[in-house]
């Protein structure tokens, strides 16, 4: 069942199910979240993916050798479930991250994690004057084709709730999309077989138009035409939206493609940290 009306903004949101020492126990932090360089990053992985396999042979010790502090948060039975409980965990994580840094917290997200953000900031209005910016790796914002025949005899929950079409992306999508002070940028690939139709001249299921918020939308091949990346490459070592990535971390939270060094573009085979253990 979808959750009804968000709560106002003088309000702290729905009151919480799953408790604080759950989501202490589902986060791993890293590296000095209150003196780094840089406001600290919440890692939400996809569908199906805990933060071990997601993140801690890509990002991770990507975000180390950059002394970016960090935490993972990990989704109850690997994001298959409710993403409305999940998005639970990332709104307690996103506190606990600010308690403890006293500063901003940026979130990058893969598939159902760079979309679980922005419900969170729906129902949980407190979290608007938390969160600094959402960049999300191939966003499931506006669902999926390619999960209507999937779900037509049976599928995972948050499989059903990403299919296009469905009531969670009725509700996450109604009224604004992005709040005010807050920067979202986007980040996919045409060639996307998994968040399906992400190509022109249709909007892209990714991308986000509305609201308030600073908005930038970025195809990799925007940045190197031809370039072939799909979903889950997207999401770990793909060196385009890796780029795009960092570009957005140092600029705010807006990521250009004009601003990204044209030499990821060729041959290239992976984000640095993959290729060589370092960013």
């Amino acid at each position: 069942m979808v959750s009804g009306t968000p709560a106002s903004a003088e309000e702290g949101g729905p009151a919480p199910r799953v408790s604080s020492a759950a989501i202490r126990h589902a986060m791993s932090c890293h590296g000095d979240l209150a003196g780094g360089p840089a406001d600290p990053v919440l890692l939400i992985p996809g569908s199906g993916f805990n933060p071990e396999v997601n993140f801690d042979w890509n990002y991770e010790p990507a975000f180390r050798a950059r002394h970016q502090g960090y935490c993972t948060v990990a989704l109850p039975n690997s994001g298959m479930n409710d993403i409305q409980v999940a998005a639970e965990y990332v709104v307690g994580a996103l506190r606990t991250m600010h308690d403890d840094a006293e500063r901003p917290v940026r979130i990058v997200g893969f598939s159902q994690g760079g979309m679980i953000g922005r419900w969170a900031l729906k129902y949980w209005p407190d979290t608007r004057g938390i969160v600094a910016s959402v960049i999300g790796l191939d966003p499931s914002n506006h669902g999926t084709l390619t999960a209507v025949p999937v779900c037509a005899a049976a599928c995972a929950l948050s499989f059903w709730q990403q299919r296009t079409g469905s009531a969670f992306l009725a509700v996450l999508n109604a009224g604004q999309e992005t709040y005010p002070g807050i920067s979202y940028t986007q980040i996919y690939t045409y060639a996307d077989e998994v968040v399906t139709p992400n190509v022109p001249p249709a909007a892209a299921r990714s991308e986000l138009h509305t609201g308030p918020g600073d908005i930038s939308n970025n195809a990799v091949q925007q940045v190197c035409p031809g370039h072939v990346a799909e979903h889950l490459s997207m999401g770990s070592i793909d060196p385009v939206g890796y780029a795009l990535v960092i570009d957005a971390l140092t600029h705010d939270g807006l990521a250009s493609a004009h601003r990204i060094n044209r030499s990821v573009c060729p041959g290239a085979p992976a984000a640095p940290a993959v290729a060589s253990g370092a960013a």
